[in-house]
């Protein structure tokens, strides 16, 4: 299961129920606004991965952060805690504020939702994502299972062409997120 996928099954769909409802969105708007955010978001923690330490790191944020709670109680992203843990999670994901707002612009263009939306969801979304990554850490167990099984979740996202190999589409992805850091 790709790591979109796992969030919106959290919970029965209850994880993206609930941002529909802080957000006044109906169903098909938030599955559209997580199908345009989570790629980018995908993109960042997959180069932060491959660099030096990068997956130790985290490793050791998924174990010890407690993320799982934001799939396992949607009512907790609702909370000033999981926008605050969310932000950080964008910044050492994504590097700066200049980069969310890209990423949120983008995906506005994508589907329509308004960009200040999108940006207010976007740390929710970054949560959500660490606690799905939690969860796939968890029943991987330590070590390289790990890795590999966050790999999994995210590869298929990154394949936008659908060519079978993601290096192309990352390096495309990356360079334009981050050149204009």
């Amino acid at each position: 299961m790709n790591i979109l996928e796992a969030m919106l099954g959290a919970q029965n769909g209850g994880a993206a129920r609930q941002i529909g409802q802080q957000f006044g969105l109906p169903d098909d708007q938030v599955q559209s606004a997580l199908s345009a955010l989570v790629p980018a978001l995908a993109s960042g923690f997959q180069k932060n991965m491959a660099s030096q330490g990068g997956l130790e790191a985290l490793l050791g944020a998924l174990g010890g952060g407690g993320h799982q709670r934001y799939l396992d109680d949607p009512g907790s992203l609702a909370s000033p805690e999981t926008i605050a843990d969310g932000n950080g999670i964008l910044g050492h994901v994504l590097g700066s504020k200049d980069v969310s707002r890209q990423v949120a612009a983008q995906a506005a263009a994508q589907t329509g939702i308004g960009v200040d939306v999108l940006k207010q969801m976007l740390p929710i979304v970054a949560a959500m994502m660490m606690g799905s990554m939690s969860k796939q850490a968890a029943q991987a167990g330590p070590g390289a299972g790990a890795g590999a099984g966050l790999l999994g979740m995210l590869a298929p996202l990154l394949d936008a062409n659908r060519d079978g190999s993601v290096a192309d589409d990352v390096l495309g992805m990356v360079g334009k997120l981050f050149s204009q850091r």
